[in-house]
């Protein structure tokens, strides 16, 4: 090959390698971030100057209370536990992929099993004050490869106010298309539990008759109320736990058409 075209080929090649090296990598896109509590409650939120990263902590601010309240997943993922009495106290970060993670700290007890997929919406813990915390709320935070982010909601930013009651965030998380069978349930002060076990820990409780989607029913502890005795519950899709059938809104003890869990 004369030396000239031998030149020229060289050239080529060390063009198109480096047209190859030059190409970015595209990061992934963020998932489409829910809040981290059941749908419809409004909470408010704060951010504290000597957090490590962007984290925001939410408290409820429509007459429920915060503590013992579902922790939701805002993305699907996989769910890791983790404890740190002196700092986080019992937390959960899910994995989305591409780089993307969520913390959720100062949970009371875990809902999930370490290392479990959950989708968007499902219940991952219940919100308390353990660790290094003075009173229950949800510390929420959105981390790209390690990284904190300034926090998106829907595919909003929030706010970083310093004290609560300025910001509020109403949740679509779990609003819909999660399935289930819809009934009413009766009775005031219902409570719902984490499993189907009166010692269960309450996840939260039905102020009057409301109407639910049952996801599965299971025999569990008998419960005698209302003149009904009962061992049969039912899990409720958007509550994330389970009450007895007594105040389902139904006269079979065990529901028609609603699988076993």
């Amino acid at each position: 090959m004369p030396l000239r075209r031998f030149l020229a080929v060289l050239a080529s090649l060390l063009v198109g390698a480096a047209t190859l090296v030059a190409v970015p990598t595209q990061a992934m896109a963020a998932p489409n971030f829910k809040a981290p509590f059941p749908c419809g409650q409004r909470w408010t939120y704060s951010h504290h100057d000597g957090e490590v990263r962007r984290a925001l902590d939410f408290i409820r601010s429509d007459g429920g209370t915060t503590n013992g309240t579902p922790v939701l997943a805002s993305a699907a993922g996989t769910a890791h536990r983790f404890a740190q009495p002196s700092g986080a106290g019992n937390y959960i970060a899910v994995e989305h992929g591409g780089g993307w993670k969520t913390y959720y700290f100062h949970l009371s007890s875990y809902s999930v099993a370490n290392g479990a997929q959950v989708s968007q919406g499902q219940q991952i813990g219940v919100t308390g004050s353990t660790g290094n915390t003075t009173g229950p709320h949800i510390h929420y935070e959105q981390l790209l490869n390690g990284v904190g982010q300034n926090i998106v909601i829907n595919g909003s930013g929030l706010a970083y106010p310093g004290s609560y009651n300025q910001y509020y965030l109403t949740s679509d998380n779990g609003c819909g298309g999660g399935g289930g069978t819809n009934f009413m349930t009766w009775g005031s002060g219902i409570n719902v539990r984490s499993d189907a076990r009166l010692n269960a820990s309450v996840v939260t409780t039905l102020a009057g008759p409301t109407s639910v989607w049952v996801l599965c029913q299971k025999q569990g502890d008998t419960v005698t109320a209302e003149g009904y005795t009962n061992n049969w519950w039912s899990k409720l899709r958007d509550q994330g736990g389970f009450i007895t059938n007594i105040y389902i809104d139904h006269p079979a003890a065990q529901l028609p058409g609603v699988p076993l869990c």
